[in-house]
């Protein structure tokens, strides 16, 4: 079942006037009540998300879709007969930026999309950054305090996940990406603003993320609920298939670094805390397998990981 509700769209040009306090407000609650929100006016140039999803396109007709339409094939899904529910119907590759670029490496990329990449990279890392402050003040925590989280010994992680999800003639059949919540801090979605697709699970049930021209769509990763000690959550969402139009999305992850120690923020935690303390490599390893399932698990794992470190720390480097 769907439901037509307000999804939250925060102006972030009115932080600097007399909206502030409302503002903040509406981050706080979309933080809070629906783990996701959308951001207009966020300093983004808008020639350059015009130019990020010109050339995104073009490379996706160039160099990808053969591969997919290949892959369909290989795979049996040119002409599906029943429901799939192990392959999601999406052609993907990956940016890496921090804390090496791997840019260079991408095959087939023109240098002009490899530089347009590299600036909307850097100017979405900037971004995020700026949100974990706001963050930080609605939360009442000390500004910087989720960055220096994040960072471990060697900075935060920072990549992107650039996707198109082509036109299906059987859209009942086969998710475009299945449903799961994000391992990681934040993410910053650059969506297409004609074709839609991307859903949240709100309340038990599938509600729209609106395609806004020129928008980032934010949601908080399974990072920013442990830190918040469940006061922010994050969200189960996927990706439903269309029979018309190819879906571009853009998903940039701001991580913490691999070796960062995760753990509920002091001033956040009563007594005592249901969600477990790790390094964020662990948490990785054990999300890696387990995607698709549900977030509650991984904690329990996690905390039962930590218990046994406790009891047992020569065990724990024996295994390493």
């Amino acid at each position: 079942m769907e439901k037509n509700i307000k999804f939250p769209v925060v102006d972030l040009s009115k932080l600097n006037g007399e909206e502030r306090d409302q503002t903040m407000a509406l981050i706080n609650d979309a933080c809070e009540n629906w783990g996701f929100f959308e951001i207009v006016n966020d300093g983004l140039p808008h020639d350059l998300m015009d130019n990020v999803e010109k050339m995104t396109k073009e490379h996706y007709k160039k160099s990808m879709e053969q591969k997919f339409n290949d892959m369909l094939k290989s795979k049996g899904l040119d002409n599906l007969e029943t429901e799939v529910e192990d392959v999601d119907w999406e052609s993907t590759f990956y940016l890496r930026h921090l804390p090496e670029s791997n840019l260079n490496d991408i095959p087939d990329m023109s240098d002009e999309y490899r530089m347009t990449m590299k600036d909307f990279g850097k100017r979405l890392e900037n971004l995020a950054e700026d949100l974990l402050d706001l963050l930080c003040e609605n939360l009442g925590l000390e500004k910087g305090y989720l960055k220096k989280m994040f960072h471990g010994t060697k900075g935060p992680t920072f990549g992107t996940k650039v996707s198109n999800y082509p036109p299906c003639p059987k859209p009942e059949m086969i998710k475009g990406l299945r449903a799961h919540t994000d391992a990681g801090g934040l993410i910053l979605l650059f969506q297409d603003d004609k074709v839609s697709g991307l859903q949240l699970l709100k309340d038990g049930d599938w509600v729209d993320v609106p395609p806004l021209n020129h928008s980032i769509v934010i949601n908080l990763g399974d990072q920013l609920e442990v830190i918040t000690n469940g006061k922010y959550k994050s969200v189960m969402h996927r990706v439903v298939t269309q029979k018309e139009g190819n879906r571009m999305s853009i998903a940039s992850f701001y991580n913490p670094g691999s070796d960062a120690e995760i753990s509920p923020a002091t001033s956040l935690v009563g007594k005592e805390t249901e969600y477990p303390s790790f390094v964020f490599d662990d948490y990785m390893k054990l999300y890696a397998g387990v995607k698709f399932q549900p977030k509650e698990p991984r904690f329990e794992a996690m905390k039962n990981a930590s218990a046994v470190t406790e009891l047992n720390p020569t065990a724990a480097v024996e295994t390493f």
